[in-house]
């Protein structure tokens, strides 16, 4: 006998289904950040009806993937542990960039000003990770001294958002181009630059893989 108080596992093409909604939600959100349900349904290939039976509106849709993707991104964060700063800086940024594939997606959401706390909250542990590299880095005297760990992790955040939104993700040197926009900003120099990819060359050549995800966007709220 089987126990009926015991939830129910979803069946397998319900959860194919959910799947299909978020991919399609991220690749048509990348396109167009003001999507609408419509849209995101006929992309995943179902009706209208058959979206909202997995997701309540538009809102719940975007907030499941700004959850999934802030799991993957925080879980890469934390692996990072070189202890030069500078290839920290490096491998976060490559990493990152691998786990999307269609990263425009982040900036999508990051425009849209009514997910910016939830995705700065549900990002938190990235940043503090990234706050931690910088003020690290500062201390060993690594990285640029001339403003505080803050805001120097703020302006890291603002130019990796800057080549998200403005490089093509498809192109296999963009991964390449966010890794050296971000070492730039910390404070080194394109020759310095050159000679770390050199000895790393696995992070000049970040690539995007073929996973979706939501790309980390969000404002500084201390």
């Amino acid at each position: 006998m089987t126990d009926a108080s015991a939830p129910r596992r979803p069946r397998r093409d319900a959860v194919e289904n959910r799947a299909g909604i978020l991919a399609a939600a991220s690749q048509t959100l990348a396109l167009d950040p003001h999507a609408s349900v419509d849209q995101i349904a006929r992309a995943a290939g179902l009706s209208r009806r058959a979206l909202y039976g997995h997701f309540d509106d538009r809102t719940a849709l975007v907030r499941e993937l700004i959850r999934s993707g802030a799991q993957r991104f925080n879980a890469i964060a934390q692996q990072v542990d070189d202890a030069d700063s500078r290839v920290a800086l490096a491998r976060l940024t490559a990493d990152l960039w691998r786990e999307a594939a269609h990263v425009q997606v982040a900036a999508a959401i990051a425009l849209d000003e009514a997910h910016v706390e939830e995705t700065a909250e549900a990002l938190a542990p990235l940043r503090r990770r990234l706050a931690a590299i910088v003020r690290r880095g500062q201390d060993d005297g690594e990285l640029r001294q001339d403003m505080t760990a803050q805001t120097l992790a703020r302006l890291i955040e603002e130019s990796a958002r800057t080549v998200v939104t403005r490089t093509d993700a498809s192109s296999p040197v963009a991964g390449g181009i966010a890794v050296r926009a971000v070492l730039s900003i910390a404070g080194l120099s394109w020759r310095e630059t050159d000679a770390l990819l050199a000895d790393h060359p696995e992070l000049a050549a970040a690539g995007p893989a073929d996973t979706l995800a939501t790309i980390p966007a969000e404002e500084d709220r201390a």
